[in-house]
């Protein structure tokens, strides 16, 4: 019988078809990879010039490895099949921790021991690897992502967007660390993106917010309002933002500015721009404030960035502000108070002063929309309306000339002030 022949009869046989969820009894319960037989569909590929093999390619190069077009086990060739998926994916053993249902990060410390996330916080896993593995997975998949890592540049992000088969996911986005500068061995960081599978009716139910607040999302987004998400890591920025632009009429373009492609909106009308690092001469590097401004000669109607993270914050402050209504971005923060402090940081990282600065995102801005997470729980947790303070401010929040938070001013500029937080707060019954 030929193998492909048995991919689809392997659905039938429990646990055949996916890579499996790691049990009680961990990584051990897997079928060893026959690293001879790796080493052989690897070079038949890297020979037929296969640089991200296809399934069908990787069962060509099994049989002409082997020899063999037929088996009498086809449950235990496929599941060959699966584990030299998952090996040249670059994955190994983490594919397993990725197929489990719910897992939206997956991270492997020094020691090598396996954490995930599945929306409850990090557990441990049964999983766990050798640190000299630890520094060979990071390798490896700095390798798969097509971006350097080594002693010379220690560090690496990426997209590995080819999964093995049983992993629910769209793409990974990779980060590797090898040591130095980490102390006591590499470490790996992986989340999960997923392509616009949730909406805003989908958060609304997993307890993200209330209808009333999805509501009032999907009206911002319609009436064009420039909203900022803000909220500390793993709070689901990303997540609300490919929901939000789901809600983008169709005939809308939308070019996306970001470091890394995290965001897969459900729109058909999406131009995605990456940044890329240069090589080991510095050469080729594309950076975030370029691609900014060519996306302003690429006719959109919303230029959305996916995190604003530095100096680029005086680009998208200008685009903001020249007539692209309904545009967005992701920022990390702590809190709404603590916004306005962070965006004078990043104008200073640009060289902007505070008084550009809190003119231009007074005017840019309209909307700050808050995540935070608590007990595994992600959530909106305030909304607030940005408005220009040209008087003392004695309520709200507003960026000093020092470039801080400050209460109580009289100098031009930006003011926060929240409409919801957790209940209507006054002004929510002025929103669209």
């Amino acid at each position: 019988m030929w193998i492909a022949d048995g991919l689809n009869k392997l659905r039938l046989i429990p646990g055949g078809g996916e890579a499996g969820a790691v049990g009680e009894q961990g990584a051990d319960t897997a079928v060893a990879v026959d690293n001879s037989l790796l080493d052989k569909v690897r070079h038949e590929l890297a020979v037929r010039g296969a640089r991200q093999a296809s399934e069908a390619e990787i069962l060509s190069a099994m049989e002409a490895v082997t020899g063999a077009t037929s088996y009498d086990n086809i449950p235990d060739t496929v599941r060959q099949l699966r584990d030299i998926q998952r090996e040249l994916s670059g994955l190994g053993v983490l594919a397993e921790v990725l197929a489990e249902p719910g897992v939206t990060d997956v991270v492997v410390n020094p020691d090598g021991a396996v954490w995930a996330d599945r929306g409850r916080g990090a557990e441990r896993t049964p999983v766990s690897l050798a640190p000299p593995e630890v520094r060979e997975l990071a390798v490896r998949l700095a390798a798969v992502c097509g971006v350097r890592l080594d002693d010379a540049r220690p560090f690496a992000d990426g997209i590995i967007d080819d999964l093995p088969p049983g992993i629910p996911a769209a793409a990974l986005r990779v980060h590797a660390m090898l040591s130095p500068p980490a102390r006591g061995g590499a470490c790996v960081s992986l989340r999960t993106l997923t392509r616009g599978r949730l909406g805003l009716e989908d958060l609304c139910e997993a307890g993200m917010m209330p209808a009333e607040v999805c509501g009032v999302l999907r009206r911002l987004v319609l009436a064009r309002k420039n909203l900022l998400v803000t909220g500390g890591t793993g709070t689901g920025k990303t997540t609300l933002l490919a929901a939000l632009l789901g809600e983008v009429p169709e005939r809308e373009r939308i070019v996306l500015v970001e470091d890394t492609p995290e965001l897969m909106p459900t729109h058909p009308h999406v131009v995605a721009l990456a940044a890329r690092e240069g090589n080991a001469d510095g050469a080729g590097e594309i950076g975030m404030q370029l691609l900014l401004r060519q996306c302003l000669r690429m006719r959109p109607d919303r230029i959305v960035v996916g995190e604003v993270r530095g100096s680029e914050v005086a680009d998208l402050l200008v685009a903001l502000n020249t007539g692209h209504a309904g545009s967005a971005g992701t920022m990390h923060a702590n809190s709404v108070a603590a916004v306005p402090g962070r965006l004078a940081a990043l104008g200073a990282m640009a060289g902007m002063s505070p008084e550009a600065l809190q003119a231009q995102a007074a005017d840019g801005i309209d909307v700050v929309v808050h995540l935070e997470r608590a007990g595994g729980r992600r959530r909106v947790a305030t909304i607030a309306v940005t408005e220009r303070a040209t008087e003392e401010i004695k309520d709200g929040l507003a960026v000093g000339t020092s470039g801080t938070a400050a209460a109580g001013t009289k100098a031009r500029g930006l003011r926060l002030r929240p409409v919801w937080d957790g209940r209507p707060l006054d002004g929510w019954e002025g929103l669209p």
